[in-house]
């Protein structure tokens, strides 16, 4: 149990140093926008090559967007330009990376292993990244992570009925 404590709290003190806060908003939602367009596409049978440019479209022009929202609201809530600039750049790096991560399983495996294996991919970093801001707050890690995979989950659902939609309309 010690060597545990130990372990977590070496974990904490190692997030803390990466400035969690920095990636927080593109880890999740690179995250669970990846997960939920696996899902989609896969329920709508969709090819290969039009997950792997959905993931990408996500990783490149979403990821900019999102970038230049959360610069433009840093400079407005008057953060020093230099740190405004930084946690825009590890937004966009954090949110380019893990997209490229579920890319890698599109191209590795078949739709239906991809989907799934990204579902558990994005669940178990989903749940890491709740960890570690929860016990950053010192608040319940189990209640954060319930919380977030919770909402995750029905985003996935309303992702995968609305490919399950498209499909059975022939849209």
């Amino acid at each position: 149990m010690e060597h545990e404590t130990s372990y977590t709290n070496r974990f904490v003190e190692v997030s803390k140093m990466l400035k969690i806060t920095r990636i927080s908003f593109g880890g999740t939602a690179a995250i669970v926008t990846s997960m939920a367009l696996m899902a989609g596409l896969e329920a709508a049978n969709a090819a290969k090559a039009a997950e792997v440019s959905a993931l990408l479209i996500a990783a490149v022009a979403d990821n900019l967007t999102d970038s230049l929202s959360v610069h433009l609201y840093q400079e407005s809530e008057g953060l020093e330009r230099r740190e405004a600039f930084v946690g825009t750049l590890a937004n966009f790096a954090t949110r380019l990376v893990v997209c490229l991560s579920f890319v890698l399983m599109v191209l590795l495996f078949d739709r239906h292993t991809a989907a799934v294996g990204g579902i558990v991919w994005g669940l178990s970093l989903l749940s890491a990244l709740s960890y570690i801001l929860a016990r950053q707050r010192n608040v319940s890690a189990l209640s954060e992570v319930v919380k977030h995979v919770a909402v995750a989950v029905v985003i996935i659902f309303v992702s995968k009925s609305i490919g399950q939609w498209v499909t059975a309309y022939k849209l």
